[in-house]
């Protein structure tokens, strides 16, 4: 099977494609990557050499693009978004326009070209705000809070839209929080954890009592394999993980495995909106694909905090001139200075 793997450089497409080809399943890949900020072909060196695996530098907005690389593939699997919340809170245009009218592009490509499948990897961001101590199903509505999940949850409505209109053969699959090596330092984990090593401050919004719960990216590529593989067409699946903490105890748990101190974590102003717990529950998966993530939060965590600091020169490489200028407007100028919330050899409260 040939596939398509739209945003195939960044964080989960990138581990993706090495676990689809590390399978041997005789799968081709072609990676169609516009190469923003985010995308780095750094992140597919393990495979550059591989004859399964090509490449192609192509924006999912440009329809021509779109239709000339899928042409011979058998499927799709679509990462290629704008993900980050507090950049869509920035521009939201920019979101709208790629997780929106990009999906669309994709799809019109992939129903002319009658395509056999097309998984579309959305977010579990789209249910919104789940009160304390609940869990969304494939059946919760949907409740985005940001422009970046809004736009998310209308691209999932595109794709029912083209399974019941045209019985088009996708999947939606939902993920929760992502973690893992070659990770872009603006999420969570990777910056508590580049900042920790580096013995700089560790930027925690408000309270930090914002729950989610975390995937080890190579589970969530398994699960991926197993809707691409036996997935039901038109089926929602969610892929959760098998830890809920919150913010701060994270950022807690990596300076304890890095052995420093906690009053490096400081509180900045929180970002407008901010929902306060992702949850999703995994049991339809589970009951029919037989997926179910296999790595608890303690191992993934020391095994990506290891993976960092083993790769220091490709942490380096990532953080220039865009990811500063970021960095820089979304924590060290923000209204609220920087402050710590945790006292000399006490733990936050």
């Amino acid at each position: 099977m040939k596939l398509l793997v739209t945003g195939g450089a960044g964080f989960i497409g990138s581990n993706f494609i090495r676990h689809v080809l590390a399978l041997k399943k005789n799968h081709a890949v072609l990676n169609f990557d516009k190469l923003t900020y985010a995308g780095n072909l750094a992140n597919l060196e393990p495979v550059a050499g591989n004859p399964a695996y090509s490449f192609c530098k192509g924006d999912i907005g440009d329809a021509a693009a779109v239709e000339s690389a899928m042409a011979g593939c058998d499927a799709v699997v679509h990462f290629a978004a704008e993900s980050h919340v507090d950049r869509s809170i920035y521009d939201p245009a920019v979101a709208v326009q790629t997780n929106v009218t990009g999906t669309l592009v994709l799809l019109q490509a992939a129903r002319k070209l009658n395509l056999k499948r097309f998984v579309h990897v959305s977010t579990d961001e789209v249910y919104g705000d789940i009160e304390p101590g609940g869990f969304a199903n494939e059946s919760s509505p949907l409740r985005p809070n940001s422009p970046y999940s809004a736009s998310k949850a209308a691209s999932d409505l595109l794709v029912r839209s083209f399974v019941r209109t045209y019985n088009f053969p996708a999947v939606i699959t939902r993920p929760s929080n992502n973690y893992g090596p070659y990770q872009f330092p603006e999420k969570l984990v990777p910056l508590m954890i580049s900042n920790t090593i580096e013995n700089k401050p560790l930027p925690i919004y408000g309270d930090g009592k914002q729950q989610r719960t975390w995937l080890q990216v190579d589970d969530h590529c398994q699960g991926i394999v197993a809707v691409l593989e036996r997935g039901r067409i038109g089926e929602v699946y969610n892929l959760g993980g098998a830890d809920i903490v919150d913010n701060l105890t994270m950022a807690r748990s990596i300076l304890r495995i890095l052995g420093k101190p906690e009053t490096l974590i400081t509180q900045v102003q929180d970002r407008p909106g901010h929902d306060r717990r992702y949850a999703t529950t995994s049991k339809k998966i589970e009951d029919e694909l037989g997926w179910k993530p296999a790595t608890r939060l303690d191992e993934g965590l020391r095994q990506t905090i290891e993976w960092y600091s083993k790769n220091t020169k490709w942490l380096a490489d990532v953080r220039g001139g865009n990811y500063l200028s970021y960095y820089q407007k979304n924590y060290e100028h923000r209204d609220a200075s920087l402050k710590s919330i945790a006292t000399p050899g006490k733990a936050p409260k």
